[in-house]
């Protein structure tokens, strides 16, 4: 493994290079069932990186892929995917579109900034994979998950590529959450529910989708759409309790009920995600004459 990782070593150094991978090349016809043995049980960068590229030698373009995922989501900082069998014909003519799919999500798992020039520089090799296996093998619910990543690094015009795409096959609920999830982080808030809109009409029994555009509405400051939303959202899940958090904070809002702020802070702590908790306290505390002392209490749940 010391080769193993000293070839590594100089990948990261030049991703571009062929020599190191022509060596490791060298290193899994030489000592493969050694490294294989070795690998397997690593879950090193090192070794996952040294996985990918004997995947691809051994025709795993599926594995390949993956597991240059979670390299690339460990560490954006290099460009693993300028890698010459990244962009080799054999590799895109070959991975699945599901497979594809899944790596891109890898590389968001760590919740790196993608969104500056330079990461879209070093995603440049993924965006080319992105647009061959999606023309390739254009299955909706994977191109929807695809749209993730250039939608991460800022490359709105991708992103909504595929969702074209996807379109073009068969309109799926997931293609039009991603197109929503876009719009959204591009600021164009009514573009953005009427896509949410339009993933209702293809599952209105998801509950989370219902969440998804109330959440739009009360960004658009619309609290009485919102609070109806999540009444509806309830009708298919009335136990979820980030619904239950969302009603009470937009019903809140509207009528500055001091029973529906406690319900609030009940279920404050049960809230996963923080940001999204302290949003709602936020949109709740700004009710009409609510007690200083509830909102005083609310208020000190976003300090925790």
């Amino acid at each position: 493994m010391g080769a193993v990782k000293l070839l590594v070593g100089a990948i990261a150094s030049a991703p571009a290079a062929p020599e190191p991978y022509a060596a490791l090349a060298e290193l899994w016809q030489d000592r493969r069932s050694e490294l294989k043995e070795s690998l397997e049980e690593g879950s090193s960068l090192s070794a996952v990186l040294a996985q990918a590229y004997f995947l691809f030698l051994e025709g795993d373009m599926d594995d390949a892929v993956m597991a240059l995922g979670s390299v690339t989501g460990a560490r954006p900082d290099v460009a693993w995917g300028a890698a010459p069998w990244f962009g080799d014909a054999r590799f895109l003519g070959a991975v699945s579109a599901e497979a594809l799919a899944e790596a891109c999500l890898r590389t968001l798992d760590y919740g790196h900034d993608l969104d500056t020039d330079e990461m879209r520089e070093r995603f440049a090799p993924w965006f080319h994979a992105l647009d061959v296996v999606s023309e390739r093998n254009p299955v909706p619910e994977s191109l929807a998950a695809m749209a993730r990543l250039p939608r991460a690094c800022g490359r709105y015009e991708l992103s909504f590529a595929l969702c074209d795409r996807a379109d073009a096959v068969d309109r799926v609920m997931w293609t039009a959450v991603a197109r929503a999830t876009t719009w959204r982080v591009m600021g164009d808030l009514d573009q953005a529910a009427e896509a949410f809109e339009c993933a209702l009409l293809l599952d209105c029994a998801n509950w989370s989708l219902y969440l998804d555009l109330a959440d739009v509405r009360a960004e658009q400051g619309d609290f009485a759409a919102a609070a109806d939303l999540v009444e509806q959202g309830l009708e298919h899940e009335p136990h979820e309790v980030s619904l239950r958090a969302a009603g009470a904070a937009y019903r809140t809002r509207l009528s500055g009920s001091s029973d529906d702020l406690r319900a609030l802070i009940a279920l404050a702590p049960e809230l996963a995600n923080t940001t999204y908790r302290n949003l709602l306290i936020d949109y709740a505390c700004a009710g009409p004459k609510l007690p200083r002392r509830l909102v005083a209490k609310a208020h000190r749940i976003c300090k925790n």
